[in-house]
């Protein structure tokens, strides 16, 4: 089973980058699914009803979320009913929505996509690892599913690092998200968990993570009040990594980093 991972989707440019690009990477690299990061795909701030419809209709198998979940006020009356919509396992009691999805690819195969929010440096939420301890004693892999994808949505590349070493061997792949930068260390943990600090984002990096550099730098210099950030328009950088699962263990064999188009250097399976 051959999945594709693509980080926080920012912005006009990153959306338009991601529906255009989809359809034919599902086609070249023989994909079987496709989880998106799309908390950020609304102007940069959340995501709506409407944007999701989009994404689903490019190819897209489950959307997670994260910390900027609720930013588009209209979400909140969908989310319950998207049940390819993931917002954070941990998040506080009766928050809408789901924090997991179940989904269901070609020949039979069910993948269960999860997300945890960190708690070093974010908003206060639950206890992540208690949080995916419990998800799994009812979802095991090769149990009810066939794969299992955790986003990991932090700050701390410590704390991201030490999820994946916690779910090695319980879980197919562990990818971080937040932090729109991406990372050199994807790999196969020793018990067969693919893995990787951060995607990186699909967006414009001629910007301060995704946000036009200007506005953002003048924020950080003078630390007066500015306009609203915006994200950059520029042509995006599509990011994130293709991992190839075996079926018969659930576990990974490979993980690939994914860059195509904008600036950054081009990498694809």
């Amino acid at each position: 089973m051959k999945l594709l991972f693509l980080g926080d989707i920012v912005g006009r440019s990153g959306r338009d980058a991601v529906i255009a690009l989809l359809p034919q990477l599902k086609q070249d690299l023989g994909l079987d699914g496709v989880i998106v990061n799309g908390e950020n795909a609304a102007h940069g701030f959340g995501i709506t009803p409407k944007l999701c419809q989009d994404f689903y209709a490019a190819g897209v198998d489950v959307i997670t979320l994260g910390n900027h979940a609720w930013d588009q006020k209209e979400l909140m009356g969908a989310a319950d009913a998207d049940t390819r919509l993931v917002r954070p396992l941990n998040a506080v009691r009766a928050t809408p929505g789901r924090g997991f999805a179940l989904a269901e690819l070609p020949r039979g195969r069910k993948i269960l996509v999860t997300q945890v929010i960190g708690r070093l440096f974010m908003d206060g939420v639950d206890d992540p690892f208690a949080a995916i301890d419990a998800l799994l004693a009812r979802y095991p892999l090769k149990g009810a599913v066939h794969a299992i994808l955790v986003d990991v949505h932090a700050e701390a590349t410590s704390e991201k690092m030490g999820m994946g070493h916690y779910l090695d061997g319980r879980v197919s792949a562990v990818i971080g998200t937040h932090s729109h930068v991406p990372t050199a260390d994807a790999q196969v943990l020793p018990k067969g968990t693919a893995y990787q600090t951060d995607a990186g984002m699909c967006g414009d990096y001629d910007s301060v993570i995704g946000m036009g550099k200007d506005t953002a730098v003048f924020k950080l210099v003078r630390k007066l009040p500015t306009d609203r950030l915006a994200p950059a328009d520029g042509p995006a950088t599509v990011c994130g990594a293709v991992i190839d699962i075996d079926d018969a263990t659930g576990l990974a064999r490979s993980i690939v980093p994914l860059r195509l188009g904008g600036r950054l250097s081009e990498t694809r399976p």
